[in-house]
């Protein structure tokens, strides 16, 4: 089993006291999350960010800080997960993009609706990157670096 960490992006996206949420399947059961998603090669936290939020929401993403860096273990899955967060802002929608499968819905929910369904969160770095953002817990986006110098694997030279 690969018990490496597996790190994700997620969004913070806070609208006339709502916060953008999917609603999604996992494992046979319909959970809260933000948008988020595995970052997939080549790509920053960020634009991984930005890409998530739009597949999973219709939404276009402007990250304007990081949220956090968050690491959560579940035990049951025997996972490990690291979670980069951004807040931002949604720009514009686009109501006829299809969703991501697995996705059944955008929503928009107050804190307190939040809180209300907070069995049904996909993990506990939901709530608790909503309740950092809330403290105004965040940093600048250039404490992720996302310069990517570019390296060759050496060849490994004949042993004479």
């Amino acid at each position: 089993m690969n018990n490496r960490p597996r790190v994700t992006v997620a969004a913070v996206i806070e609208q006339d006291h709502r916060f953008l949420m999917v609603e999604e399947l996992d494992q046979g059961s319909v959970v809260l999350n933000q948008p988020a998603g595995h970052m997939e090669f080549g790509e920053s936290p960020e634009e991984s960010a930005i890409r998530e939020t739009l597949e999973e929401t219709g939404w276009h993403f402007k990250p304007t800080t990081l949220q956090g860096i968050y690491q959560s273990i579940d035990t049951l899955r025997e996972r490990h997960y690291i979670r980069i967060a951004y807040s931002g802002n949604a720009t514009r929608h686009d109501p006829n993009r299809k969703l991501d499968d697995g996705i059944l819905r955008a929503v928009w929910l107050t804190y307190d609706e939040i809180l209300m369904e907070k069995d049904r969160l996909r993990s506990p770095m939901v709530l608790r990157c909503i309740e950092d953002y809330l403290a105004d817990q965040n940093y600048p986006l250039s404490l992720v670096s996302t310069s990517f110098p570019t390296f060759e694997t050496p060849v490994p030279l004949p042993i004479s």
